[in-house]
């Protein structure tokens, strides 16, 4: 059964933002908990091989900003609400990761979409500035869901769905993610889309992500976006 679509991750999966999300967790740290900063800067915030550690061992963002910055339940709800804001202020520079844009410029006859806790005007701005936004018929941010219910929560992902078949429901979908929260997200979408339609997860591997010792497992691993074209036109 061909694919009706391929929904995205953005961070570590699209794109490297690794230095940017860095620097702008530290920005609202500054702002919201300064007894994490300076001397006290989490250990997992001061190098990128760190940052990817805790990144891809955290349930979801909520687990990494509380089980391994340290901030408080209060602080890490103040935190998402600050995200967006810092994010469009912040100049780091964040750039695809090699080989995405041939990938997808490769796959312009399915609909793409992104389901990211990233803020979605940013997503587009670089999708636009990259020239690889015409594929992308939705995006869906931290800001288009709500709070409780951020991945692995389906409902971005039904938003998603929606913006791109409107009433009609697909049959297969592909989901493409760095985090073992993007498998179950992917396992929750298919569950809330019913049995008539699948949805097929594949790990990105090649920005550090680690499946083989994941619960959740993914139904295939890309260890470079050479792999990934491979996986994506053997659904086609």
């Amino acid at each position: 059964m061909p694919l009706d679509a391929i929904l995205w991750d953005y961070d570590g999966t699209l794109v490297n933002s690794v230095p940017k999300n860095i620097n702008i967790t530290q920005s609202i740290l500054a702002d919201i908990a300064p007894h994490l900063t300076g001397a006290n800067l989490p250990h997992w915030l001061q190098s990128e091989s760190a940052y990817h550690h805790a990144n891809h061992a955290a349930r979801n963002w909520q687990d990494l900003y509380q089980n391994y910055y340290g901030l408080s339940a209060q602080e890490t709800t103040e935190a998402g609400a600050l995200w967006a804001k810092y994010q469009r202020s912040n100049t780091t520079e964040v750039r695809l990761f090699e080989g995405i844009a041939s990938l997808l410029h490769s796959l312009t006859s399915l609909p793409h979409g992104v389901c990211s806790q990233n803020d979605a005007s940013t997503i587009w701005a670089l999708l636009k500035r990259e020239g690889v936004d015409t594929p992308f018929h939705s995006i869906m941010g931290y800001n288009d869901v709500e709070g409780g219910q951020q991945k692995p929560h389906p409902a971005g992902g039904l938003q998603c769905v929606e913006a791109i078949f409107g009433a009609k429901r697909p049959r297969q979908l592909m989901y493409i993610g760095d985090h073992q929260g993007d498998v179950e997200f992917a396992r929750n979408l298919n569950q809330a889309l019913g049995s008539d339609c699948n949805v097929i997860a594949v790990t990105a591997a090649y920005s550090g992500a680690t499946p083989q010792r994941w619960q959740q497992q993914p139904d295939h691993v890309a260890d470079t976006p050479q792999s990934l074209l491979s996986i994506c036109q053997s659904y086609l």
